[in-house]
């Protein structure tokens, strides 16, 4: 009786079931001005795709229109009733919300259903924690996640106690959780110290780069940034359709012709992104601070293209970016035609759409533009050009007395 009656514990619920067990989810969106019913529709899509890439197949997905979130449940009784009903019904193992919760609405809502609550934050922490590979990344990732439970920590008390697993349960671990709000805060500030002395051996690094003209691919997550990186310097960096497959800082040196520079690719960005992540990230986008010339990445073929770019300048603003020279490179334009073109369209009525969208965006956004495809190899070489032309005149800029070397 004790193992039915605490089925919906994973730890417990996985003892119950043979073979692996890819968790259910239910995704919970909620409709309050300002936004509309058709924008929370784009933020579910993001969520389902987060949730696939933290392992999870989602069964169903709720929206809920309300002028301000119940402060017990978030979504209110009703919804919380209907809900209830198809997880009990459909096997359903967490609940994934796209906004935050607090640590009370979280509690409550886990007793009612009696099943695992994740919010959009927590859910981006889990799969950073399941991909942090360096030492930096880990620590960056461990302090944010401390960050994000030290409000929750009184309601989420009770269900952070028992011994739980899967997606949003990769932690810093039951000891830091089972203590006071008081080690919590030591234990942040022992992290931000390990950062720290962290971020003096990369500084040091890039000291130790000498003083060539340094290019940063930004961008959206899952834009592209790794595969061009791969085709610009012809190395091999890990490349996933997953959001987040990139999230430690790669660095290269590449050679155009006799002319060397370093090719850095980030962690991509992505709508409501948790503060916590970019507070810790801070140190992993200085790449991005002491970059000469940004490549920032767009993927031309999804339907909310100009969304993701407004994202990415919005947190270019909070890390404090100056404005630095900018090539937007309109990538994936080989999917863009598939999805948007057919076979009568004449060939000069596609050139002039794909001129309007570039004219459009470099009137807009004031950087220079060009189309390409990481994955087929279109314009790269026209790219090379480009960027061969702006990384000359930054070394012309910057060492305008010395005699080319390269």
């Amino acid at each position: 009786m004790a193992l039915a009656k605490n089925k919906w514990n994973l730890g417990e619920k996985k003892k119950l079931q043979e073979g692996p067990h890819k968790e259910r989810a239910v995704l919970i969106g909620v409709v309050q001005p300002p936004h509309t019913e058709e924008k929370v529709l784009e933020y579910l899509d993001e969520l389902e795709f987060l949730a696939q890439t933290a392992g999870a197949d989602t069964a169903k997905r709720f929206i809920q229109k309300m002028a301000k979130p119940d402060s017990k449940t978030f979504i209110g009784s009703g919804k919380v009733q209907e809900i209830g009903k198809y997880i009990e019904e459909h096997d359903i193992d967490l609940a994934i919300f796209d906004d935050d919760l607090t640590g009370k609405q979280t509690n409550i809502l886990e007793e009612e259903w009696k099943v695992k609550i994740v919010d959009r934050t927590s859910l981006i922490l889990d799969i950073f924690a399941a991909r942090a590979q360096t030492a930096q990344a880990r620590t960056q990732v461990e302090l944010a996640q401390l960050q994000y439970l030290l409000p929750r920590l009184r309601g989420l008390w009770s269900h952070l106690e028992r011994q739980r697993g899967g997606i949003g349960m990769r932690g810093p671990g039951e000891q830091e959780i089972e203590t006071d709000r008081r080690i919590v805060r030591d234990k942040i500030s022992l992290l931000k110290k390990k950062l720290e002395k962290i971020d003096q051996q990369s500084i040091t690094q890039r000291k130790g780069r000498g003083e060539l003209i340094r290019v940063s691919l930004i961008g959206y997550t899952n834009v592209g940034k790794s595969t061009l990186m791969n085709v610009l310097s012809k190395s091999e960096v890990f490349v996933e359709n997953k959001l987040f497959a990139t999230l430690d800082t790669t660095v290269r040196k590449i050679v155009f012709g006799t002319m060397p520079f370093l090719l850095s690719d980030t962690v991509g960005f992505i709508r409501k992104l948790p503060h916590h992540l970019v507070e810790s990230f801070k140190s992993t986008l200085d790449e991005v601070h002491e970059a000469d010339i940004l490549l920032h990445v767009v993927d031309i073929s999804h339907p909310q293209y100009e969304d993701h770019i407004t994202a990415v300048n919005q947190t270019l603003l909070e890390i404090k970016v100056e404005q630095k020279q900018t090539i937007m490179v309109l990538n994936k334009i080989d999917q863009y035609r598939k999805l948007n073109y057919d076979d009568f369209l004449e060939a000069d009525i596609k050139v002039q759409i794909e001129e309007e969208i570039q004219d459009r965006l470099r009137n807009e956004f004031g950087v220079e533009t060009i189309m390409i495809s990481a994955a087929t190899g279109e314009n790269i070489d026209k790219l090379r050009e480009m960027l061969t032309t702006s990384i000359n005149d930054a070394y012309a800029v910057r060492y305008p007395y010395r005699p080319k070397e390269w």
